[in-house]
């Protein structure tokens, strides 16, 4: 998955993948479950053509170690979701 950074300041992050909506959706769940972020949403400017691209806002709080934080939960969370459905087809 490509990702690219198209703007950033203290507090603000907003990237671009090549990847559908999904896979952000749940990156946006897990960024809204964090405290110090403000706002965690994404958009796409045509579903034809456009890529999506996500905006964080934090507190103050570094975005990237938002967004880090957040993806690791969801690693974890898929990990163990991906364990429980080997158990369960065994």
């Amino acid at each position: 998955m490509e990702v690219t950074i198209v703007e950033e300041s203290k507090n603000k992050l907003i990237f671009e993948v090549d990847e559908n909506v999904g896979f952000l959706n749940a990156v946006k769940t897990e960024l809204l479950n964090d405290k110090q972020v403000k706002i965690a949403t994404y958009f796409v400017k045509h579903p034809l053509v456009g890529k999506p691209r996500m905006i964080i806002e934090t507190d103050g709080a570094d975005p990237k170690k938002a967004l880090a934080s957040a993806t690791s939960r969801l690693k974890k969370e898929n990990d163990s979701f991906i364990s429980d459905v080997k158990k369960v087809l065994k």
